[in-house]
């Protein structure tokens, strides 16, 4: 009842700004008509302007002494003294026209006062009827919060200190016919915030901030880079073969040209073709787009910038990226100390550089270069209780203990270099060592934030590194490398050695402005669309329609199952596993893994539950999203790739007759039994 009522006091408030409009628009006052108005200032800037003119102006005035005065004469000698200061001021005033969005009113008669927010911040306005005129006054009274004016007058600084416009005219630009959220409290809704873009902006200063810091990071970088002589260049989106990087491609389908193709994964490929061509250096900035989950850190689509310069390598790489950091934090964030999540980073220092096995070594305490072969590399997962893939080899399962023991201790700026080449199909291998390449990974806060190699310019080593690529897909892997015949037939015309680096951009921006994840620092984040639940709600119908129906006959003739297990368990053993009914809150495919999803679940407790689960080959990440699972959740924690894993999902496992094939099928239960409900 009480929601009924506040819709209906909403439709009414929007009403009311309608009949507004229609007012205006029969007295042939149409905001909307009007195209143009000369804004000469902004916010910050007339603050800046007016308080540089009045230390002029007032320069050899001294401060109002009100020593030994009672407070009737303290009061009297204040005022005098603004007074005096006003009509100096007033005699040789700032006039200004600024326009924005009116966030404030507060009508007192004759003269009232409001607040204009325009890209800077904001300002005070002061409106009198006698300096505006009672027609222009009239309509102002009548406006609302959100509505966006034009006005002009000239700056002048209250009695209570506070620098103002004296409006001398008022320019209704637009009406705003949607009521914005509460003042005080802003926009908190952290899923309406990146949903509406547009109103957080407008309520959250913070959220401005950290977008046109974005806006300055890159103009740095290009500034940084232009000093060095890199060319910005432009490369296609739209590629037949998704290269240069392990990720899976979104598809889509060319209709002109009947082809399918894939959005990129990365930007490596063309970049490294200009170089053959003779553009020595040359790096872009633009988006794209891997087709895995969404977390605090990932977004399908994201920026990414690659640099290519010849005659270098990794070590020149090493070089440009300490060199870059440390310059867009001085100039973006004014010191090469930054702080995220209250710890505080040092670029201003040499950054550690640290060789991938000699960083295990360091955190984990084990020695690669002692671990004889593929075997011995897989029975010492087995140990560590580290998951690995059948196909996998030595370097693979390197990368796994670097992933699992190391990367969480990389808080200060880390270089960690000299990969295993079974990770590494474009990068060259070290002369002195050919199971490793030239290739490092700079680390921050735990995260990568950059990756760069000494290029391979062998045609007919990559070739034989595509030809390994293509074997990893057989197996399995989905996203490995594809031969690119063009490219090799680039490299066969001869590449001058070369680095390249490519950095995540997103990443970076999260650091430099303290952002907790990478949504707040895209502007349009990807989302779930919100009539997705409509259209599950149009599913449960159906299905609730296809309830009414006779049960169906389900053959499981082919179906083989698993004997039952003999060994008694006794009753109290069993009670001490704890079975709660679980919803999925988020689900992620994990990075690097082509078998786990990472769930985030509500267990009723308030605290939110991660659970991985080995299921990836059986569901899709947004296919659980709303399901309600059964979970053992008294299980201790188990770090699986770096995450800490809390409990089990229970699944029903089968195989079919005269087959290895398995099938699995999550425990989902009814929706209506709540998170937490205990399982006796």
């Amino acid at each position: 009842m009480a929601q009924q009522k506040q819709e209906q006091d909403l439709n009414q408030l929007l009403k009311v700004r309608r009949d507004k409009l229609a007012d205006l628009q029969a007295n042939g006052k149409d905001p909307f008509q009007i195209t143009k108005f000369n804004q000469t200032h902004h916010s910050m800037e007339v603050k800046s302007l007016y308080e540089a003119h009045e230390a002029e102006l007032l320069k050899d005035r001294a401060e109002v002494d009100v020593t030994g005065l009672d407070e009737e004469q303290a009061k009297e000698a204040v005022k005098k003294d603004y007074e005096e200061r006003r009509e100096i001021m007033d005699a040789s005033p700032i006039h200004v026209a600024i326009a924005g969005r009116m966030m404030f009113k507060r009508v007192m008669g004759k003269a009232s006062f409001c607040n204009i927010q325009d890209l800077q911040g904001n300002i005070q306005v002061y409106v009198a009827r006698d300096a505006i005129g009672a027609d222009s006054y009239a309509d102002f009274k009548k406006s609302d919060i959100g509505d966006i004016f034009g006005l002009e007058g000239f700056a002048f600084r209250t009695r209570t200190g506070e620098i103002s416009i004296h409006a001398e005219s008022m320019t209704l630009l637009s009406k705003s016919l949607q009521i914005l959220p509460e003042k005080f409290h802003g926009l908190t809704d952290t899923d309406m915030r990146y949903r509406q873009r547009y109103v957080d902006l407008i309520m959250n200063q913070d959220s401005k901030n950290v977008f046109i810091k974005r806006s300055q990071i890159l103009k740095e970088i290009r500034n940084f880079l232009a000093d060095r002589d890199f060319m910005e260049v432009e490369t296609p989106m739209l590629v037949a073969n998704a290269g240069g990087a392990a990720a899976r491609p979104f598809e889509t389908h060319y209709n002109a040209l009947n082809e399918d193709v894939k959005l990129r994964i990365s930007l490596e490929l063309y970049l490294k073709r200009l170089i053959v061509g003779g553009l020595e250096r040359v790096y872009e900035i633009g988006r794209v787009f891997r087709n895995e989950g969404v977390d605090t850190r990932h977004n399908p689509e994201f920026t990414l910038m690659e640099l290519y310069q010849a005659y270098t390598d990794y070590e020149g790489m090493m070089e440009l990226t300490e060199s870059m950091f440390r310059y867009l934090a001085e100039k973006v964030c004014g010191s090469t100390k930054i702080s995220y999540n209250g710890i505080e980073i040092d670029l201003g220092k040499p950054f550690e550089r640290l060789t991938m096995n000699d960083a295990i070594k360091k955190y984990a305490g084990i020695d690669f270069d002692e671990v004889a072969d593929d075997e011995a590399a897989k029975k010492l997962a087995d140990e560590h209780h580290i998951e690995y893939e059948d196909r996998h080899e030595k370097g693979d399962i390197l990368n796994l203990f670097f992933e699992e023991y190391v990367e969480e201790h990389l808080i200060q700026p880390t270089f960690i270099m000299d990969h295993p080449i079974e990770i590494s199909p474009l990068t060259k291998k070290k002369p002195d060592n050919p199971d490793y390449v030239e290739r490092f990974e700079f680390f921050m806060n735990g995260w990568e934030m950059a990756n760069a190699y000494s290029e391979l310019n062998d045609p007919i080593d990559q070739r034989e590194r595509f030809e390994a690529q293509e074997k990893a897909f057989e197996a399995g892997d989905d996203e490995a490398n594809h031969t690119d015949e063009d490219f090799l037939n680039a490299l066969s015309i001869g590449m001058p050695p070369t680095g390249g680096i490519g950095f995540g951009i997103d990443r970076m921006v999260m650091m430099m402005t303290n952002s907790p994840a990478i949504r707040d620092v895209l502007l349009f984040p990807t989302m779930k669309s919100l009539d997705s639940d409509k259209k599950a709600s149009k599913s449960s119908k159906t299905v609730s329609a296809e309830a009414d129906k006779p049960a169906e006959k389900i053959d499981f003739s082919n179906v083989k199952i698993e004997p039952l297990f003999e060994e008694e368990v006794d009753f109290d053993t069993f009670s001490k596993s704890d079975f709660r009914a679980v919803k999925v809150k988020e689900c992620v495919a994990v990075p690097k893994s082509k078998k786990l999803l990472q769930f985030t679940l509500d267990d009723g407790t308030g605290t939110d539950r991660t659970i991985l689960s080995g299921i990836h080959a059986y569901y899709e990440p947004e296919e659980l999203v709303g399901k309600t699972l059964i979970a053992i959740t008294n299980l201790p924690p188990r770090k699986m790739m770096g995450i800490d894993s809390c409990g089990m999902l229970l699944s029903a496992v089968n195989n079919l007759k005269d087959s290895e094939e398995e099938e699995l099928n999550l425990l989902m239960v009814d929706n209506h039994i709540p998170a937490g409900a205990k399982l006796y």
